[in-house]
C-alpha cells in the first residue's frame, strides 16, 4: 500500500495553499510534489516548486499530521488540518492515533491565508516550547525527507508528544529500540543528527533547508520562534478557534456566510477538541478481522479499499482524491479505540483463604511489602512461567449512514440504514511474541443500531412516547433492506430487543417483532437460517437495580454465542470466521446497550482464553478492572457522539455495582441530554449532515427559517410522488374522468383563506373535470380530507408574489416565494371529505338542493350506492333533528325571517384555493444532478414561478373547456389569450413586513440567538 504522508508542511503562496507530503523513511518512496489549493476555486492540483513563497518568517508555515479535507460553502473554503493527535492503541505493530485537534486554513485570499497560517504556526510553537524541556518530546513515526539524510533508523514512537496524553489512559509507554534510548540519553554527543530526528524544529529546519533557506535565515528563524514561544500562554498553544466573516464577504450575503463562523468552529470542535476522530497510517481501522480488505490491495492506496460505510470525510476529502494526491487521503473514523494489556496464568497459585481467617503476628508487620499483582498492565516482581499477556483492543466504528444527534435521527430510513449504527469490534492478541508466526488474534463482532422501524420522539420531553410512521409495507419494505445488509456483511443475525413490554415502548417492539416473523415467513428457510429474536424486557428483569439479572439473557443466548465464535487469525490469515453477529438495540441503543453488549464480550473473552488453556474463573484477579473500564469508555464515548452525554448504568459497567449514586448520576445525565436536544443539537446536526454531503450549502438558508433540521429519511421527491398515486386511487372515483397531472404545494391549514399561521404540504390533481386539493397526512401516508372544485365553477385565477414571513432572506426572495389563487362558485358538485373511522362528508349549500357526491376517498373500495348513501347520511346529520324544540325553533325562524327582506336566489360566497410554491431547489444533496446542462442525464429543474404559471395555465385551459358560454364569449372578443388568468401579487413584500408582527420577530431571534 503506498505511503501516506506522516506530516504536511502547510505555507500560503501567491496563488494557493501549498503543502508538502513528508512520508516515514520505511516507505522507501520518493518524495511526493508539492500540492497547490487554489485560492477561490480550492482547486487542488500538482505544483512546481518554484512556487514556495519565502520561508523566512517562522511563522510562515506550520505541520500538520494528516489533511482531513476541504470545507466548501458557497465561494469559501477552507482546509482542515490535523495539527495535534494522541497514540492510543496499537495493532499488530501499527499504531492507532486519535485526533486531538484539528487548524481550519482559508483558501479564499492569500491575505487571510497567511494571517491564519501564521496563528496556527505561532500556537504550535509555543506548545513545542512548553515541551521543549522534555528529552522524550520527539517525533513520533515521521523521519525527515528520504533525501534529507543518508542515516537509516527505524522509526521511533512516542506516545507523549501531545500535552492531553499525561492525563488520558491507554497505553502507557511504547517500546523504543535500544538505538533510540541511547540516541535520546546522548542527544548532545549526536549534535544536528539527533536534533533533526528527535525534535520537531529539527524536522522543521531541514525540509525549510530543503526549500532553499540559507544558514543565516534558519538561524534568525530559530532565535525568533525561541522568543516567540517563552511568551506563550496556554490559550496561545491552541490554534485559532475565533473566525471572523471572510475579507470579502458582505452585511446582505446569504445566511450560509452569516452561520459561517459558527459553522467553522463546530467542525474543529468535532473533528478536533470533540477526540471521537481514529486514524491509521498503516492500518485499515474502518475493517474488522472478519471483512478484510479484496485481495491484491497492498498495491492499492488505503482510501481506494477502506469501509465506505465507516469513511467519515470522504466528502471533503473528495478534492484530493479526484486529483489523485494519494498521500493526503487520510480516512477518519469516528466511534472509539481503546487498548488495555492485562496478564493471565494457566496454573494461577491456588490461596487458601481459611488461612487468612486467623490474624498472625507476621500480619501485622509494617516493613512488609506488598505482593505483586499481576492484573492489568501490571508486572509481578517475578514472573511465573505460566503466566502470559494480552492486549484486549475494543473499536468501534460508527455508521455514515443516517448518521446524526439522539431525537433527529431515530429508526430507519428508506434505504435500510438505521440510526446509532455502531459495529464494535473486540480483539484479543499477544503483548508479546508478535512476531511468532503460530500466534492466534481473536475477533469478536457485534452491532448495535436503532430500531429498523419509521418512527419519531420529541425532544421536549424525558421519556416522550414513539411515535410510528408510515404504512406497514413501507417499514416492511425498509426492514428487509436492513437485513440483506446485515447478513451479507455479518451473516447470520440474532436480534437483542431489550426494551420494554408494556408502555410507552411496547408498539414499536411489538412493530419490530412482527415483521421479523414475516420476514422469516416469506423467506421460509432452515431454522438456523433464519433471523432469531430475542425480546429480553430489561426494565422488567432487572428492576430494582439488579443489573446482574442480565445473566438471565446470557443462559439463553450463551450456547449461540459460542456456536458463532470469534475470527481466529493466525499469520495474518484468517483460520475461523464468525458464523453471525448479535445485534442489539433499546429506545437509544446506548444505556441498557452498553451493558448487555460488555456482558456478551466478556462471555467471549473467557471462552477464547479458555480455548487457550486459560481459565478467567481460577485468575487471582477477579474484578477485571481493565475489562470493565474499557467498554464503559466505549459506551461512555457512543453516548456522548449521539446522545452529548456518557452512558447512563455507567457504574454497573465499570464497577458491576450498581447503587443510589449511580442513580442520581443518570438523572442528571438525562437532564442534560434534554437540555442539548432542546438547544444544542439542532446546529451540530446541520453540520454534520453538510460535512458527510448529505444537504448543500442551501441547509443553511433553511435553518436560518425554522433553526431546525430536516429528517431525510425518504427521499422526498419520492413520497411525492407516491402521495400524489396514492391520492389519485382514493379520490378520483369517476373512471370516465381523465387524470391530467399531479403536484404537491404548500396551502393555509385553514380553508378558504390566504394568511394562515401555519401552512401544510398538500397534493394537488387536475383532471379534464375537476381540480382536487387533497391534504395528506404524510406520518401515515394517507390522504385526511380533501376538497373536489368542478372546474365549471372556476370564476378567476390570480398568481404572482406569495410572501408569507419576512423572518430570513429566503422567505423574502420574490422570484421563489410564489403562488396562485383559484376562486370558484361552489355548485353541486363540489365537495369536502374527511378520513376519519366515521365517514365524513360536507358538500356546498347549493349541492343540498341537487344531486349528491359520489366520490370519495375510499370511493374506489366501495359500491356506488354504498357511497351515495354515506353521502346522503352525512347530509341528514348536518339537518336539526325531530325533536319537541322543534316547533319553538321554527317560530322563531318565521319571527326573524319577517323582518329580514327576502331575496328570490340566495347564491354561495364564492371561495377560493390559495397555493404556494415549493423551492424547486433544496439542500438535499442529489447525486443525480449535473452540474452541466449539456451533459447526457442532466436534471433540468422548473423554477418556481415556472411551475406556478405551468399549473395556472393548465387549470384555465381545462375551465375554459368546461364553461361553453365563456368559451364562446372569448372567442367572440378575441380575447382567448387573457382568459381567466392575471397576474398580480397574492401577498407583496411591503405587505407581508406590514403583517409580520413584533413578537413574531422577537421569537426568531431569540431562537436565533439560542440555536445559532
Amino acid at each position: 500500500m503506498p505511503g501516506l504522508a506522516r506530516k504536511v508542511l502547510v505555507c500560503a503562496a501567491v496563488d494557493g495553499l501549498i503543502l508538502q507530503p513528508l512520508h516515514s523513511k520505511k516507505d522507501q518512496q520518493r518524495p511526493s510534489p508539492l500540492i497547490k489549493i487554489k485560492y477561490g476555486t480550492a482547486s487542488v492540483s500538482h505544483a512546481s516548486r518554484d512556487s514556495v513563497p519565502e520561508l523566512s518568517d517562522p511563522d510562515s508555515s506550520f505541520e500538520a499530521f494528516g489533511i482531513v479535507g476541504i470545507l466548501t460553502v458557497f465561494r469559501y473554503s477552507y482546509l482542515i488540518s490535523i495539527t495535534g493527535r494522541q497514540q492510543i492503541a496499537q495493532i499488530r505493530g501499527n499504531p492507532i492515533y486519535v485526533v486531538t485537534e484539528v487548524a481550519l486554513t482559508p483558501c479564499t485570499s492569500q491575505n487571510d491565508a497567511a494571517e491564519a497560517v501564521a496563528k496556527t504556526a505561532l500556537a504550535l510553537s509555543n506548545r513545542e516550547a512548553a515541551h521543549s524541556d522534555d528529552d522524550t518530546a520527539s517525533e513520533d513515526d515521521a523521519p525527515r525527507d528520504s533525501g534529507s539524510n543518508d542515516e537509516a533508523i527505524d522509526d521511533v514512537l512516542d506516545p507523549t508528544e501531545e500535552e492531553e496524553s499525561s492525563g488520558e489512559t491507554g497505553l502507557s509507554a511504547v517500546a523504543r529500540s535500544s538505538v533510540a534510548q541511547d540516541v535520546i540519553a546522548r542527544r548532545g554527543s549526536y549534535g544536528r543528527f539527533a536534533k533533526s530526528w528527535f525534535s520537531r524544529s529539527g524536522w522543521t529546519m531541514d525540509q525549510k533547508r530543503n526549500m532553499g533557506l540559507s544558514a543565516e535565515q534558519l538561524e534568525r528563524a530559530n532565535a525568533s520562534k525561541s522568543a516567540e514561544a517563552k511568551k506563550g500562554s496556554d490559550a496561545a498553544k491552541r490554534v485559532p478557534r475565533k473566525f471572523p466573516l471572510p475579507s470579502d464577504a458582505v452585511e446582505n450575503d446569504s445566511a450560509a456566510v452569516s452561520l459561517l463562523p459558527k459553522l467553522l468552529r463546530t467542525t474543529q470542535i468535532l473533528f478536533g477538541s470533540s477526540r471521537t476522530f481514529y486514524f491509521s497510517y498503516d492500518y485499515d481501522i474502518t475493517r474488522s478481522a472478519a471483512n478484510p480488505a479484496p485481495p491484491g490491495t497492498p498495491s492499492v492506496p488505503l482510501v481506494n479499499h477502506v469501509d465506505p460505510t465507516f469513511f467519515w470525510n470522504k466528502n471533503v476529502m473528495q478534492p484530493f482524491i479526484d486529483a489523485g494526491v494519494d498521500s493526503l487521503a487520510l480516512p477518519l473514523m469516528q466511534g472509539f479505540v481503546g487498548q488495555r494489556t492485562f496478564t493471565v496464568d494457566s496454573n494461577p497459585p491456588q490461596v487458601d483463604d481459611g488461612a487468612k481467617d486467623s490474624l498472625e503476628m507476621k500480619d501485622m508487620d509494617r516493613d512488609k511489602k506488598p505482593e505483586a499483582s499481576t492484573g492489568a498492565e501490571g508486572e509481578s516482581e517475578e514472573a511465573r512461567p505460566t503466566e502470559k499477556k494480552f492486549d484486549i483492543t475494543v473499536i468501534s466504528r460508527r455508521s455514515t449512514k443516517r448518521a446524526g444527534l439522539r431525537y433527529l435521527r431515530r429508526g430507519i430510513d428508506e434505504g435500510g440504514n438505521v440510526a446509532n449504527c455502531v459495529e464494535s469490534e473486540q480483539i484479543l492478541s499477544p503483548t508479546e511474541g508478535r512476531d511468532d508466526p503460530d500466534a492466534r488474534v481473536y475477533s469478536f463482532v457485534q452491532i448495535r443500531g436503532s430500531f429498523p422501524v419509521f418512527f419519531t420522539q420529541s425532544p421536549y420531553s424525558l421519556k416522550p412516547a414513539p411515535v410510528l410512521q408510515h404504512s406497514s409495507e413501507t417499514n416492511y419494505a425498509a426492514l428487509k433492506k436492513h437485513f440483506e445488509w446485515l447478513r451479507s456483511k455479518y451473516g447470520l443475525m440474532q436480534c437483542v430487543n431489550l426494551v420494554e413490554k408494556h408502555g410507552v415502548e411496547a408498539p414499536i417492539g411489538q412493530r419490530y417483532e412482527e415483521n421479523i416473523k414475516r420476514l422469516n415467513e416469506e423467506e421460509a428457510k432452515s431454522e438456523d437460517e433464519q433471523i432469531a429474536f430475542e425480546w429480553f424486557d430489561f426494565h422488567h428483569v432487572c428492576r430494582g437495580m439488579k443489573f446482574e439479572n442480565v445473566s438471565v439473557l446470557l443462559e439463553t443466548l450463551g450456547p449461540r454465542l459460542e456456536k458463532w465464535g470469534s475470527t481466529v487469525i493466525v499469520n495474518d490469515e484468517i483460520k475461523t470466521q464468525q458464523l453471525g453477529a448479535f445485534r442489539t438495540n433499546c429506545m437509544d441503543c446506548l444505556d441498557r446497550t452498553n451493558v448487555c453488549q460488555s456482558s456478551f464480550a466478556k462471555y467471549m473473552l473467557d471462552a477464547q482464553l479458555k480455548e487457550m488453556g486459560f481459565d478467567m474463573n481460577l485468575q487471582k484477579d477477579q474484578e477485571n478492572a481493565w475489562f470493565n473500564t474499557l467498554w464503559a469508555d466505549n459506551g461512555d464515548a457512543i453516548s456522548k457522539q449521539y446522545a452529548s452525554t456518557g452512558a447512563m448504568k455507567g457504574d454497573y459497567t465499570r464497577t458491576r455495582k450498581r447503587n443510589y449514586r449511580g442513580a442520581l448520576t443518570d438523572a442528571g445525565l438525562s437532564l442534560t441530554r434534554l437540555f442539548n436536544g432542546m438547544f444544542n443539537d439542532f446546529f451540530l446536526q446541520t453540520t454534520i449532515d453538510f460535512l458527510l454531503g448529505n444537504v448543500t450549502s442551501l441547509v443553511f438558508e433553511e435553518f436560518e427559517a425554522n433553526m431546525m433540521t430536516k429528517d431525510p429519511a425518504m427521499s422526498m421527491q419520492r413520497m411525492r410522488e407516491q402521495a400524489i398515486e396514492l391520492s389519485q386511487k382514493r379520490v378520483i372515483a369517476d373512471e370516465s374522468e381523465e387524470f391530467i397531472g399531479g403536484w404537491t404545494l404548500l396551502t393555509p391549514n385553514v380553508p378558504d383563506t390566504i394568511r394562515s399561521s401555519s401552512f401544510e404540504e398538500a397534493v394537488l390533481l387536475l383532471t379534464d373535470k375537476a381540480l382536487y386539493l387533497c391534504r395528506f397526512d404524510w406520518n401515515l401516508d394517507k390522504v385526511s380530507s380533501f376538497e373536489r372544485v368542478d372546474l365549471a365553477h372556476v370564476t378567476k385565477i390570480k398568481f404572482g408574489t406569495y410572501i408569507t414571513s419576512t423572518i430570513s432572506s429566503a422567505q423574502v426572495d420574490e422570484m421563489r416565494n410564489v403562488g396562485l389563487i383559484v376562486e370558484y362558485k361552489p355548485g353541486v358538485t363540489d365537495i369536502t371529505r374527511v378520513n376519519t373511522r366515521s365517514l365524513s362528508t360536507s358538500v356546498s349549500a347549493a349541492s343540498k338542493m341537487g344531486r349528491e357526491p359520489t366520490s370519495g376517498i375510499d370511493a374506489g373500495e366501495q359500491e356506488p350506492q354504498a357511497a351515495k348513501d354515506a353521502a346522503a347520511a352525512a347530509i341528514s346529520e348536518e339537518k336539526p333533528a325531530a325533536s319537541a324544540a322543534a316547533p319553538i325553533a321554527g317560530i322563531a325562524e318565521g319571527i326573524a325571517g319577517f323582518f329580514t327582506p327576502r331575496s328570490s336566489t340566495q347564491e354561495p360566497p364564492a371561495r377560493k384555493i390559495a397555493l404556494k410554491a415549493l423551492h424547486s431547489i433544496t439542500s438535499a444533496a442529489d447525486p443525480m444532478a449535473k452540474a452541466k446542462e449539456d451533459e447526457p442525464g442532466a436534471i433540468t429543474r422548473l423554477s418556481e414561478m415556472q411551475q406556478i404559471i405551468l399549473i395556472s395555465s393548465e387549470i384555465e385551459r381545462l375551465a375554459i373547456r368546461s364553461q361553453p358560454k365563456l368559451q364562446a364569449a372569448l372567442k367572440k372578443d378575441g380575447q382567448e389569450s387573457s382568459g381567466l388568468v392575471e397576474k398580480g401579487d397574492i401577498i407583496s413584500l411591503a405587505e407581508a413586513k406590514k403583517n409580520t408582527g413584533l413578537l413574531e420577530q422577537l421569537g426568531h431571534s431569540i431562537k436565533k440567538m439560542v440555536w445559532a
